[in-house]
Parts: structure tokens; sequence; C-alpha cells
């Protein structure tokens, strides 16, 4: 996977078409709740922008309709984003057409415009040809620093690059280089584990980690519907009957593979869900061995001698990828395993390894321990990392050139 990146073309007194992912979370006053998304775009920014480039910023906000529902615009985006560029950031009332043509066209070197919502348009999620020809009439030359949309092929990144030569920038290639490069050529002993409430949203994760890893980690609520597959009691626990032919079939798959499967040896269990209201008074908890999940109980972390079983999998890793939580960790009482997987991802990462965290929860939770500045790479895809570690071909990465 060898991608052009922003260093490998000439910008200087261009105009540049950056798709970014602003897909950011407000409150109820519009006020943007976490930036994160936006502040990693800065380096790629800022180097265009210094490299004498002018900006055309497209990206999208939630999921409109084309009645362009106002909470969706991007105008919500200019001032802050003017703060972060330390710039005055223009603004476009359409991503296309009159309004976008005519300030795209007066730009100058140095200045940034920010598009209306792609996604008022339903040419976007269609990757309407004639839809990406008229984002591509704005600029020379496109990057593509969106890696939370690579898993979709939409006209803004996987349409422009039909007609305009699309690089990565650094946010992408930083994303192609520690996940497609590490899948496609993992330092060993590589170790995978993963977390989460469900098999069925993991499947393709976890099969396609039995073709690459050493050893693999299930754990969170996925791990009670293998602990079924297998014959044992999980009480009241979160469970997919539905799904015990394809945990039988995993684990088959790993033994001939020689692969290492590491489950729950014990497990905290509790007698109601925390978010009960008679938890905080009739709450009970315990730690009992797997075999011994009572009915009326439910799992909801994984127990010390469990934690210790995963930290003892991960001494001596060269490659670690984490998806998923070990436990329902938003409640303080049943993030032990996560922590405990966390702190031995981040020992690891000391001792050489190349870590990687990322895919819905696992950076919630990563975030939660603190110990985020201790890992390689936390990638900033939720569905689109899932489907990168699926092994599944990545439209808006494919569209990128090639060096």
């Amino acid at each position: 996977m060898n991608k052009k990146t922003i260093k490998d073309v000439d910008v200087n007194g261009k105009k540049v078409f950056v798709r970014v992912d602003y897909n950011v979370p407000f409150d109820d006053k519009m006020n943007i709740t976490n930036d994160t998304r936006m502040v990693r775009t800065l380096p790629t920014l800022n180097y265009l922008l210094d490299h004498g480039a002018a900006l055309v910023l497209a990206c999208h906000i939630g999921r409109p309709t084309e009645a362009r529902e106002p909470q969706f615009s991007t105008k919500h985006l200019v001032k802050h984003l003017s703060e972060l560029l330390k710039r005055d950031v223009q603004w476009a009332s359409d991503c296309v057409g009159p309004a976008a043509e005519e300030k795209a066209k007066a730009l100058k070197p140095g200045e940034v415009l920010l598009l209306e919502n792609l996604r008022y348009h339903k040419e976007e999620k269609k990757n309407d040809p004639e839809f990406a020809k008229q984002l591509a009439s704005l600029a020379d030359v496109a990057v593509d620093d969106a890696f939370g949309v690579s898993h979709r092929a939409h006209a803004s990144n996987a349409g422009v690059p039909k007609y305009l030569e699309t690089v990565a920038g650094f946010l992408m290639e930083k994303e192609i280089n520690y996940i497609g490069k590490t899948l496609e050529n993992p330092q060993r002993p590589f170790v995978a584990i993963i977390g989460g409430a469900k098999v069925s949203d993991k499947i393709g994760v976890i099969s396609n980690m039995i073709d690459k890893v050493d050893t693999i980690i299930i754990g969170g609520g996925m791990a009670h519907t293998f602990d079924a597959a297998k014959g044992l009691p999980i009480g009241d626990s979160l469970c997919e009957p539905d799904k015990y032919d394809l945990a039988r079939e995993l684990l088959k798959k790993a033994e001939d593979k020689g692969v290492k499967v590491v489950l729950p040896l014990d497990l905290k269990v509790a007698n109601m869900f925390p978010a009960d209201k008679k938890y905080a008074t009739e709450g009970k908890t315990k730690i009992v061995d797997v075999d011994k999940v009572e009915d009326g109980w439910d799992a909801l972390d994984s127990g010390p001698k469990t934690s210790e079983a995963y930290t003892k999998a991960l001494e001596g890793a060269k490659t670690v990828i984490w998806n998923g939580p070990m436990g329902v960790f938003e409640y303080d009482d049943f993030a032990g395993g996560t922590l405990a997987v966390a702190k031995a991802v981040a020992k690891a990462t000391e001792n050489g390894a190349i870590s990687i965290v990322g895919g819905g929860d696992s950076v919630a939770a990563l975030k939660k321990t603190g110990l985020t500045d201790k890992i390689s790479h936390v990638s900033t895809g939720g569905g689109a990392t899932l489907e990168f570690l699926e092994g599944k071909e990545m439209p808006g990465i494919a569209a990128i050139a090639d060096k």
C-alpha cells in the first residue's frame, strides 16, 4: 500500500480540495463538544497553507436529508475552525453550483473556504459522477484526510479522484501506514484483543485476525457467546444464541491454524445492570469462575484471573491491535478488565511493540484509562477502522493516487 501524500505534490499557488471528517458532536446550543477530529487535521491544513495553497474544505455533519435541516449546517464549524487555524475561514452556502464556484474562484493563497454539508445533496452518498465532477472543478488538486469515511464510496472521496489527482493528507497517511502496513507485514508475536458487546458486529474482524495473529484475546460481552457455545453456564449475561455455531467455527479455525485463543477464566457478575435505579442500594457484585455463573447474575467485566491471563498473553508481543472494551467500562465497578488490558498494551508498547487501538468504544475506553499517549497509534475511524481490520477494500483509500 504505497500511496502519494501531500509531500509528493507541489501545491504552491494552487487551490486544493480537502475532504476532511468534521462530523463532530454538538450540544443543544450548537457548541462543539469534542473537536478531536478537527484538531487532527491541522497538521495537513497548516502544511498546505505554509506551502502556498488556497484551501477548499469539504465535509459532512450527521445524516441530513435534502430538506437541509439547519442543525447539520457546516456554518456551525466556521468560528471554531477559524480559531484553530488562526485565520478567518470563509463559508459557502452550498458545496456545488454558483455559491461554491464564485467563492472558490476568488480564493487567494493562504485563504480557506469551508463548503456547506456535502450530504445535503443525495448525490454525495450515491457517488454521482456529475456531482463529483462539480466538486473537482473547484480546485487544481485534491487531498483526502477523511479516514473516518474511507470505507464509503462517496462522491467526495471516491468520485473526485476520477477528475483530480488525489493524495493522502497526514492523518490518512498515518492510518494507512499503521493499520495497512501492520496487517500486511506484522512483527511477531502478533496479538489481537477483540472486545465489545456483540459477536455479530465483529465476525469479520475476528475471522481476519485469526488468519494473521499468533494469539487472540476475546473479551467483553461477546465472550459469553463463545462460552455458551462451549456449554458453559452464562446466567443472565448478554448472549447471541444464533451465533453459537459461528463461535464454534471460529474457535475451530483458530485451533486448525495454531492460533492461541484466550477467553475469560473468571468474571465479575452483578445481580442487576448498573443503570438500574435500584443498583445504588440493592446492587451486588461478586467474582466467580467462568463455569460458575448462576441464573439471575449478569457478567459485566472480566475478573482478576482473566486480567492476569490477558496481561500474560500480551507479554513479549511485538504487534498489538485492540478493538473493543472488556466490560461495561462506562461504570467504574466494571472498568477493571479494560484498565488491565490498557496497562498491558501500554507496557508492551513501552517494550517495543507497535500498538494500534481503534474502532468505536475502544478509543473512549482508552481515554478513560488515561493511557492514550502510551499507545503507538489511536485510530480516528469507528466503522472505517473495523472494515480496515476486516481486510475489506476501502474505496476512499483505493482512490488515492499510487506512488
